[in-house]
């Protein structure tokens, strides 16, 4: 069952801690069977509710699944191991189309608005005790919030998109609790979930994001939240049309009692109008990153929900962090206020770019997919062949491994440092390489 090793410990903690290291260094691999309870208890010498209570924490932290009759093993994916070590090492004078960046040459200047903030630092610095969220940036989010249609609720301020999703997260569900997310999707949040403890259910999409039917599977078959990409889906580009916003408010307000988190990272940097799905639960959050339109480093945030998910998520981050910078945010208020940043020609940019690989790809047969951002996703029958002949041909693309959990085959592609005059070759290339496959339908 474990080959040559054996677990070892007396108290619960023990053998978890043992049983995760030994997942950590290779020795227990992905999908091995564990001993049953009391055989392992009569081979340590211990009660088997120690054992029990082992197998519990270690479920838990998301490094085995228990499926009843048939044992507990390993998780496929150990949350200890990231989607990121799944990158392809990019050769010299291969062109890297799949590291999911924003164009450089498309992101503000921060040196006037850092400026303006360490200006007003000076004048006002920031104290302990004070409010964790700048007012001016609270009133500019909330007033954009308001015209986007998202509902009314308090504002808070986090360092990114995922760190507010932990915490939304966090605040609800309990280990073991199942959490309906897209598939393909962020590889970040298929690693988060078994992170904290929960169980993934994968939900399939198409152009216009989750399809209703996969949502209604998902919550009826006992999923307590579900995560839903706006626009600019990772990977495939989807974004929530207003029909389907429509189609997916009738599943959710069936299921009442579930939490509902909606991700806008595409905000700023998207020329898709935004169709929210709250609040059609009594438990919601509503996040905006200003990463792909500001910048990675530019780690904010804004997040928004009913009182009682906000009221949680704030005061547990008083008692971790406390606060995202002051001068973030000030940073973020100068952006929003001073016109550096011209939202409309950054989608323009971005669309133009990914229309015109998604058209050249179609016209070589291939079924490309990318409705917002810079994504563009594309099935193949075979990722590691497709992934192979375009390293070989001067391409490098992402493994759609990094964002898939039962979904098929498939890569991504990232426009954002694509020229035009390259569009066409990069056509030919993955065409060359993947064949036609078609299918509107990732999951």
């Amino acid at each position: 069952m474990l080959g040559e090793y054996r677990i070892v410990g007396r108290r619960a903690s023990e053998i978890a801690a043992d049983v995760e290291r030994a997942v950590g260094t290779g020795e227990l691999e992905p999908g091995q069977l564990l001993p049953p309870l009391r055989e392992l208890a009569t081979d340590l010498g211990v009660n088997p509710n120690t054992v029990a209570a082992a197998y519990r924490l270690l479920r838990d932290r998301g490094v085995i699944e228990t499926s009843g009759r048939r044992g507990s093993r390993v998780r496929p994916r150990p949350a200890s191991t990231t989607r990121d070590v799944q990158r392809i090492d990019v050769p010299a004078g291969v062109r890297d189309i799949g590291d999911g960046n924003p164009d450089p040459a498309l992101l503000p200047p921060l040196a006037d608005a850092l400026a303006a903030a360490a200006r007003d630092h000076a004048e006002h610095p920031a104290l302990y005790g004070e409010d964790p969220v700048d007012p001016d940036l609270a009133r500019l989010a909330r007033e954009v919030l308001d015209a986007d249609g998202v509902p009314d609720g308090p504002v808070g301020v986090f360092s990114g998109s995922l760190d507010a999703i932990e915490r939304v997260l966090a605040a609800h569900l309990r280990p073991g609790d199942a959490v309906a997310i897209e598939d393909p999707g962020w590889g970040a949040l298929l690693d988060l979930v078994p992170a904290l403890g929960l169980r993934p259910v994968p939900m399939a999409l198409d152009d216009e994001g989750p399809l209703p039917e996969a949502v209604e599977s998902a919550l009826a078959g006992g999923a307590r939240a579900l995560v839903v990409t706006c626009r600019a889906q990772n990977p495939t580009g989807a974004a929530v049309s207003s029909a389907r916003a429509d189609a997916l408010r009738e599943v959710v307000a069936r299921h009442p009692g579930v939490l509902l988190i909606e991700d806008d990272h595409g905000h700023g940097m998207v020329d898709v109008p935004l169709a929210p799905l709250s609040p059609v639960v009594e438990h919601w959050a509503f996040v905006r990153s200003v990463a792909k339109a500001y910048g990675p480093d530019l780690r904010l945030a804004v997040l928004t929900g009913d009182t009682v998910t906000m009221d949680r998520v704030r005061g547990r981050q008083r008692l971790g962090p406390g606060w995202v910078s002051r001068l973030l945010q000030r940073t973020v208020v100068h952006l929003w206020t001073s016109g550096a940043v011209d939202s409309a020609r950054v989608a323009r940019s971005y669309g133009e770019r990914r229309d015109t690989l998604v058209r050249a790809l179609r016209r070589r047969g291939v079924a490309a997919h990318g409705r917002s951002g810079f994504s563009v996703w594309v099935p193949v029958p075979d990722e590691t062949a497709a992934v192979a002949r375009l390293l070989h041909a001067g391409w490098a693309v992402a493994p759609g491994a990094r964002f898939r959990l039962a979904s098929r085959p498939g890569i991504r592609l990232t426009v954002s440092s694509l020229a035009p005059a390259e569009i066409g070759s990069a056509a030919d290339a993955v065409a060359a390489a993947v064949g036609s496959v078609p299918g509107r339908r990732y999951g």
